[in-house]
């Protein structure tokens, strides 16, 4: 029987995951399978690999075909490397101390590998933070700065008002002053008329009377000279 090594589709849309399977050639993708030798989940970054690595090299040994996708995560494990130094020994290339010994020393060239980009990954991930951090805190400065400034601006508007109220207030109050004193300078002027046009009128009552008089002791002097 013909057996593959491929990927088994799981998870929902747009956020999928994959088992990877051996199976046989005539199953369909995401049908029966034989046995599950571990989980990829591409949904990470970098993505996570689950694999049970002696099983899979098992397979591979067996002659199960990888399709592409499972080939890239084999050799990414290493399962393909492995095979490769194993039958190096078959043919009497390489010792069985020879393939371990290489093996390790690919593994930790590997491992320091994954670590190094994890850790620019995560520096990358800390910068971004960082710069989304500053973004918000000056984006809140701004803000406090408007809000300050509007109320500044309010202040000044409300102490401009007052401003211009108390001098309304003080120009009203002068204004009255000045109309209250006009009206009496007015009065003044006018009181002293009225009553001096009496005061030329008595004396020409009193010339008349002064001159009545006289005419009545004219006839008296007659009489006298008729005596």
């Amino acid at each position: 029987m013909a057996t593959r090594i491929r990927l088994q589709r799981h998870g929902k849309k747009g956020k999928p995951f994959f088992h990877i399977v051996v199976a046989d050639t005539r199953a369909k993708r995401d049908g029966r399978f034989i046995e599950k030798l571990g989980v990829y989940n591409p949904n990470t970054d970098p993505a996570t690999i689950d694999l049970d690595f002696d099983r899979t090299l098992a397979w591979v040994q067996k002659g199960a075909q990888p399709s592409d996708t499972a080939r890239a995560i084999l050799k990414y494990q290493g399962v393909m490397m492995k095979d490769h130094l194993i039958r190096g020994i078959a043919k009497g290339a390489l010792t069985e101390e020879q393939v371990e010994a290489k093996f390790s020393k690919w593994l930790e060239d590997k491992t320091a590998l994954i670590d190094s980009k994890k850790g620019r990954l995560n520096k990358a991930k800390e910068e971004a933070r960082n710069a989304a951090l500053a973004a918000e805190k000056a984006v809140n400065d701004a803000r406090s700065a408007a809000l300050s400034a509007a109320e500044e601006a309010a202040n000044a508007v409300e102490e401009t008002v007052e401003a211009v109220a108390d001098s309304a207030e003080e120009v009203v109050a002068d204004a009255t002053d000045t109309v209250a004193e006009v009206a009496e300078k007015v009065e003044e002027a006018a009181a002293p008329k009225e009553e001096e046009a009496p005061k030329e009128e008595a004396p020409k009552e009193e010339e008349a009377k002064a001159e009545a008089p006289k005419e009545e002791e004219a006839p008296k002097e007659e009489e006298k000279k008729e005596d």
